[in-house]
């Protein structure tokens, strides 16, 4: 509607200077001028007085430069970043790449069944990436394709984005690396691609990762663990070992034991877990508990019993690792 209104306006402007260069050719400069001359020019003059006043009318109406632009191209209207959404499915192309995007699809969310030998524990990708890996302020994968390469500083270098979804096999997954240029890892790569259409190259979308959660806060432990019994537990069960079906998919998944992510895993950190929690827990009440609610749930579940990463010691190379880092 904006975008019409401002295209109404360019038009009634650009009447408005015609007619105004029409009424000026008009007068004439001959001595003598007819008198319905006279009055043609006189009403010419009236219609060019109230299409100006209703140009003024319309210009105090209409959006500043900055709000048309985040409101346009599926924009945030207060960061002008792209928003985070699914796209509809019948966009998938009916040929080999849509097959392999299809592929991808079918992975994220069944992991440890479509790649028994990639999955130590019992998670699939979204699990953790929501919605189809879709979901704002979820670690959502749109976007991703144009911001990788980038560098990381766990790493201590430049990763591609096939590094980056290894690092989640190898830790939240407990399992393998898969073969960089392998067929899964190609259809989770054209999967990512799919989700990022229409997106700008090389800009994070808004609601990309995780919500802010305050890391001065010192966590306690204890309430954690009476906050985590009271809402927690009955989704993921006393201990975090998650609820079953009978097939051995996951009701809701495992948050600690031999089912759930090692301890080199990002939502093994405190802080990490924290604003997973934050904006996204207890399921369907996210942006319930307070910050320090949080930490206090993440700092305790995150310290349960689960599986221990090899080689953690040569995370972040470069001596700048966060504090709430498992060792």
């Amino acid at each position: 509607m904006k975008t019409f209104s401002l295209a109404k306006s360019s038009i009634l402007m650009a009447t408005i200077l015609a007619m105004s260069a029409a009424t000026i050719t008009g007068c004439s400069s001959e001595k003598e001028t007819k008198a319905v001359d006279r009055v043609e020019e006189a009403e010419a003059l009236a219609r060019v007085k109230s299409l100006e006043a209703r140009a003024e009318e319309l210009k105090g109406s209409m959006p500043a430069a900055t709000e048309m632009t985040a409101s346009v191209g599926g924009a945030d209207a207060t960061s002008g970043k792209p928003t985070i959404k699914m796209p509809d499915e019948s966009t998938i192309p009916d040929d080999e790449r849509g097959a392999a995007i299809r592929r991808g699809l079918q992975i994220v969310n069944h992991t440890y069944k479509e790649l028994p030998d990639n999955v130590g524990n019992q998670l699939n990708c979204t699990s953790c990436h929501l919605s189809n890996g879709s979901e704002a302020y979820a670690a959502p994968w749109n976007g991703l394709p144009g911001i990788f390469p980038i560098y990381r500083s766990r790493g201590g270098r430049v990763n591609s984005l096939q590094e980056r979804i290894n690092g989640c096999f190898e830790r939240s997954m407990d399992g393998k690396a898969l073969d960089l240029g392998s067929d899964d890892m190609n259809a989770i790569v054209s999967y990512m691609g799919w989700l990022s259409q229409d997106m700008p190259i090389g800009v994070s979308p808004e609601g990309r990762g995780f919500v802010k959660v305050d890391k001065t806060l010192e966590p306690n432990p204890d309430n954690g663990k009476k906050l985590f019994a009271e809402k927690c537990a009955v989704c993921h069960g006393g201990e975090g070992e998650g609820q079953y079906n009978d097939d051995g998919t996951y009701v809701y998944p495992a948050v600690a034991g031999d089912k759930s992510f090692n301890d080199g895993a990002g939502m093994a950190r405190t802080y990490t877990a924290a604003a997973f929690i934050k904006g996204k827990m207890p399921f369907g009440q996210g942006n319930t508990l307070t910050d320090q609610e949080a930490v206090d749930i993440a700092d305790y579940f995150t310290h349960l019993p689960r599986p221990v990463k090899a080689n953690k010691d040569k995370d972040w190379p470069n001596g700048d690792a966060p504090k709430d880092v498992r060792r």
